[in-house]
């Protein structure tokens, strides 16, 4: 295509999209911008736009991608307009983002792989491996991807450590293969019709914090939302969180919040039963965050949580049961009795005593007609402890730069070792997150010898890991900067005994670029 050709094609992008004081529908700058260049087919299919469907993170990405690269210019207003038709008319349903929706949900516990080593290699060495699988292509469209990266990347093949295989021959088969069969266009899910203003119970946990639950309050906002969240955590803060959202497609919620000066992002899934389940994060430190269960108060009657999740035989502890249409009896597992300290629909707050010979393992709480699978613990003495997440990493940042530090959060975990008396086997049981202290030493003699505990940062009281600053650090061997490689090892105190788990943190450089799906 010529110069002048493509920028005639360009200044599409100005032309009136709708009288003056209308603002633009999604549907006009699609058929008017992206129109330019994407032509429709003998069947009216808009050329790559119908051929892929995408989560609203995808469709982002994708559309900055033609602002970036080709020059097509979008008010703020138009972009978001664009993103949010084109994720509710070509997006995924909730079920085909299913085992992947970590990655949209920033969730250091995760565990990203393909279907197969093949996969895995070929994709996941450059980006995670759910970027491929949240989407949906023709074989044509999948087969034109191959080549954009081929393109796009000309170092790919360095960059993708590639050169001990024909990786361009595989990618073109066996790799494509796979691509067309499991991840097949189909036809886009319809967009959800629920209203989800009202009153809602939430409840969750934050690794590094605790436990919580509280009230999430939705008030319908032209096409989005207000929302207000009032949390109750189990350290005894409360916290408000106000802001807005919008559901995308068959049932995509993305919040943005202010907790004081902090902002919050949360991705949630609008389940079949009507429920929301997700997660939030601090928008610039994305390890900072917990997991979310909401349902209408006015849902079926059900318990969210149950905390403390634990207890040990002969003591008594003051538990507080979360729900909706919490009324009558209270049912605990077999040598564990309670006095009702408080109740309401949303929260029951008992003083629960365990039996010094109460049966060790979990068992399910009651409250009426609603019930908890395995919410409480009961132990004697724990067996182990563990670290979570077992490996993960924190990266260096600000120090006068643009870029936050990104901390880690861990837990202690404490487990029984189960009926076969044997450590980290299938049958073990998880007791739950227990206090510890907390420290880190050098992972290895390598990490020895840079002094790699000294310098990449602190762990704090509750787990939470602050990275030193970015930058080069004179006072290292040669200058360098303070990334590192430690353990981090929780210490238990479980009666008269001293416990100790072990995680492993990769204290690494900044991410200086940051896509919405990574």
């Amino acid at each position: 295509m010529s110069r002048t050709t493509l920028a005639t094609l360009l200044t599409t992008a100005f032309i009136p999209l709708a009288a003056p004081g209308l603002a633009a529908t999604g549907e006009e700058i699609v058929a008017t911008v992206c129109g330019a260049c994407h032509l429709k087919d003998d069947q009216g299919r808009m050329s790559r736009i119908d051929t892929s469907r995408r989560t609203p993170e995808g469709w982002e990405m994708n559309t900055v991608r033609m602002m970036r690269n080709y020059g097509v210019q979008l008010s703020d207003a138009d972009f978001v307009t664009v993103v949010r038709y084109l994720a509710d008319t070509r997006g995924l349903s909730v079920a085909e983002t299913d085992g992947f929706r970590y990655i949209l949900e920033r969730e250091p516990l995760a565990d990203d792989h393909g279907p197969d080593d093949l996969m895995s290699q070929t994709c996941g060495r450059c980006h995670s491996y759910a970027r491929v699988a949240l989407q949906r292509r023709t074989p044509d469209d999948w087969e034109k991807l191959l080549h954009f990266h081929l393109g796009q990347f000309p170092s790919l093949e360095y960059q993708a450590l590639a050169r001990d295989r024909d990786w361009w021959g595989i990618a073109q088969g066996d790799v494509l293969k796979q691509l067309t069969e499991r991840y097949v266009l189909g036809d886009p899910p319809a967009k959800a019709d629920a209203d989800l203003s009202g009153e809602w119970r939430i409840a969750g946990r934050q690794p590094g914090r605790g436990a919580y639950d509280g009230t999430l309050t939705i008030e319908r906002d032209g096409e989005g939302y207000k929302v207000t969240q009032v949390l109750a955590f189990a350290d005894g803060q409360s916290e408000t969180r106000n802001g807005s959202a919008y559901l995308y497609g068959a049932g995509e919620w993305r919040a943005t919040m202010t907790a004081g000066e902090t902002e919050l992002h949360e991705v949630m899934a609008l389940r079949e039963d009507g429920s929301l389940d997700g997660r939030w994060f601090n928008s610039a430190q994305t390890a900072l965050g917990g997991r979310i269960h909401a349902v209408r108060t006015d849902a079926p009657a059900q318990i969210l949580s149950v905390v403390p999740d634990h207890v040990r035989a002969g003591e008594t502890v003051e538990m507080r049961v979360s729900g909706v249409g919490l009324s009558g009896d209270v049912t605990l597992p077999a040598g564990l009795t309670a006095e009702t300290v408080s109740n309401d629909a949303g929260t029951v707050v008992l003083k629960v005593t365990a039996a010094a010979d109460a049966a060790a393992g979990r068992g399910a709480v009651a409250v009426g007609g609603a019930s908890l699978d395995a919410a409480v613990g009961v132990y004697s003495a724990l067996d182990r402890v563990s670290v979570e997440p077992a490996v993960t990493y924190s990266r260096i940042g600000d120090n006068g730069g643009p870029i936050a530090k990104q901390p880690a959060a861990f837990d202690a975990i404490g487990w029984l070792n189960g009926p076969d008396g044997q450590p980290e086997t299938g049958d073990d049981i998880r007791i739950g997150a227990v206090v510890a202290e907390w420290s880190v030493d050098n992972f290895d003699e390598a990490a020895a010898a840079a002094e790699d505990a000294k310098f990449a940062g602190q762990i704090g009281a509750t787990g939470i890991f602050d990275p030193a600053g970015a930058g080069p650090n004179p006072e290292r061997v040669m200058s360098t900067n303070n990334a590192g490689n430690l353990s981090v090892i929780a210490t238990v105190k479980d009666g008269e005994r001293t416990l100790e788990g072990r995680g492993h943190l990769y204290a690494t450089v900044q991410r200086f670029v940051d896509t919405p799906i990574r």
